[in-house]
């Protein structure tokens, strides 16, 4: 290698058009999935106070979102649903009535298979205490009592015509129990994209009042990841790999692109990242009192996400994003 001043490496960098012709990672508006909130009994979207440019929506805004994803070739929408009423259980998260599936129903009525519709598995949105799943005597989730609540919410969103559902409640076990739920409904074509290494992060703040998943005591830290176990994080991935995940996921994703970055390295399956709310949220505070130039740090923020490892990027600004690469 040559040395200065034969090697100049600015010379790629002088120009916009140079420094876009060697960019090693690009944003693309099919790499970015919209996490989308439909609450039974609304009309019209309610804007998320803690997260600007965030609504909770009807199924008719859902439909409205999901026309013009398809219009800015999203990668897809991720379906959350907040019930009329909630219970111990969760059990309106298998109502087949219920938001996800009455929003996937319309959603595929609106724009067919043009856009790949994703719904999440997990009970916090729809238990009464706002823990991924039943609570057993010691007031913890009990694990194979969710499970099997979770098996029957993709069941309800694989009749409803999702393409895939994406477990996140970290119990063990779920990833199978999901796979040989669906297969045996007749399913065997929805995938599974799994939140293999989700983390007990402060980040997901503003998602609880998106997602009305407020907890009524304690925490998720005996079944979601402690923040510093990296080891731990990298058998949960490949534990779920062998469970037949058919991709993975990290969750929070800024401040573990060092667990992103070691799956990419491990596996061969497509990877994905939340650029959660609480990652989002900042860069909007941030933005709205003038400490930063928002767009290019929410920018920064979801390219370095892909640059660590992330084949497809979970985040609130995808349809900013893609309208801006699209422009």
């Amino acid at each position: 290698m040559s040395s200065f001043p034969q090697t100049r490496l600015r010379r790629l960098r002088r120009t916009p058009a140079l420094r876009a012709a060697f960019a090693e990672t690009r944003l693309h508006p099919a790499a970015l999935v919209l996490p989308v909130f439909v609450k039974a009994g609304i009309e019209r979207p309610e804007p998320v106070g803690s997260m600007p440019g965030v609504s909770q929506h009807p199924v008719d805004g859902v439909v409205e979102v999901a026309r013009r994803a398809v219009d800015l070739g999203l990668g897809g929408l991720l379906l959350f649903g907040i019930p009329a009423a909630k219970d111990a259980s969760g059990s309106g998260g298998w109502d087949p009535d219920g938001p996800v599936p009455a929003a996937v129903r319309a959603v595929r009525d609106a724009v067919g298979d043009e856009l790949v519709v994703w719904a999440d598995v997990c009970q916090c949105e729809y238990t009464d205490h706002g823990h991924c799943g039943p609570l057993d005597d010691r007031g913890q989730v009990g694990n194979d009592a969710a499970v099997a609540g979770y098996v029957r919410d993709a069941l309800a969103y694989a009749d409803a015509g999702v393409d895939l559902v994406a477990p996140s409640g970290m119990m063990d076990g779920q990833v199978a129990a999901i796979r040989a739920g669906l297969d045996d409904g007749g399913h065997e074509a929805v995938g599974i994209v799994a939140y293999a290494a989700k983390f007990a992060s402060a980040f997901y703040g503003p998602f609880r009042e998106a997602a009305e998943s407020a907890m009524v005591g304690g925490d998720r830290a005996s079944h979601q990841l402690d923040p510093g176990n990296r080891r731990e994080a990298r058998r949960e991935l490949a534990l779920d790999a062998l469970e037949g995940a058919d991709a993975l996921m990290v969750k929070p994703a800024l401040p573990y692109l060092d667990v992103l970055a070691a799956a990419r390295d491990a596996s061969d399956l497509p990877l994905a990242a939340y650029h959660v709310s609480g990652e989002y949220a900042m860069v909007q505070a941030a933005a709205e009192r003038g400490w930063l130039d928002g767009p290019r740090a929410m920018r920064e923020s979801v390219v370095s996400i892909r640059r660590a490892g992330a084949d497809l990027v979970l985040t609130y600004a995808a349809l900013y994003l893609a309208a801006e690469v699209a422009g």
